[in-house]
């Protein structure tokens, strides 16, 4: 769930009052507040629309406590409940769709091993992450690595040639993703020759360029690492 593009996943409603006019608690509502308490000055307001996604959280947490701001986590790489999804989202639809020329419909798309296999981010800011200390892993292998300056664990150093290429590869891919959409953003505000202003959180592009930049950010880092 988390290797999908958050915009498919974003859920966006109105704000129409405060929330304690509101009868009961809403994902929505209950955001605006939590978002009002980090950072007031950008923090929604009555009037406006609130876009979130929902994610893992205790077991029978309610949804109105499992609601996070888009951005927010893809800075801090929070899990999203798939769960949540397929149950709300996804199974209605299906059923409706293939009920009339399946069998069990609902045993065969929503139940069995292809359900079962799901990736999960890790917070970095939250529960036992706040105090993990950061550890260099091998680029090939992922195996801890106790040097700072090394790139390579013994066991991939023969494959340096290869897996540097790969990572150049990936720099190259995620450039040329970023470019793309950003220069999408320049067009929709007119304009070829001035920084991306647009902060619409309504727009799928929005949160592709988002993503597609801390990803970039992500891979520079990596290239930095090679030493030759």
């Amino acid at each position: 769930m988390n290797r999908m593009d958050l915009s498919l996943l974003v859920i966006t409603k109105g704000l129409t009052k405060t929330g304690d006019d509101y009868a009961v608690k809403a994902a929505h509502v209950e955001l605006a507040e939590r978002m009002r308490k980090r950072d007031a000055a950008t923090a929604p307001t009555v009037g406006d629309r609130v876009p979130y996604v929902i994610i893992k959280a205790a077991k029978g947490a309610k949804a109105y406590e499992k609601s996070e701001d888009p951005i927010y986590v893809l800075e801090n790489n929070i899990p999203i409940d798939p769960q949540y999804y397929l149950e709300n989202q996804l199974s209605k639809p299906l059923l409706r769709i293939f009920e009339p020329i399946l069998k069990n419909a609902s045993k065969e798309l929503l139940h069995g091993s292809h359900t079962r296999a799901v990736s999960i981010s890790t917070p970095s800011n939250s529960g036992i992450m706040k105090f993990a200390k950061k550890q260099l892993s091998c680029i090939g292998c992922k195996t801890p690595i106790s040097k700072e300056d090394q790139t390579l664990c013994s066991h991939c150093k023969g494959r340096e040639a290869e897996l540097y290429q790969k990572t150049v590869a990936n720099v190259r891919e995620l450039e040329m993703l970023f470019g793309k959409l950003w220069t999408q953003c320049q067009r929709c505000q007119a304009s070829l020759h001035q920084d991306v202003l647009c902060t619409s959180r309504d727009c799928p592009i929005f949160y592709r360029r988002k993503k597609a930049q801390k990803d970039l950010t992500e891979a520079e880092v990596q290239l930095e690492r090679w030493q030759f």
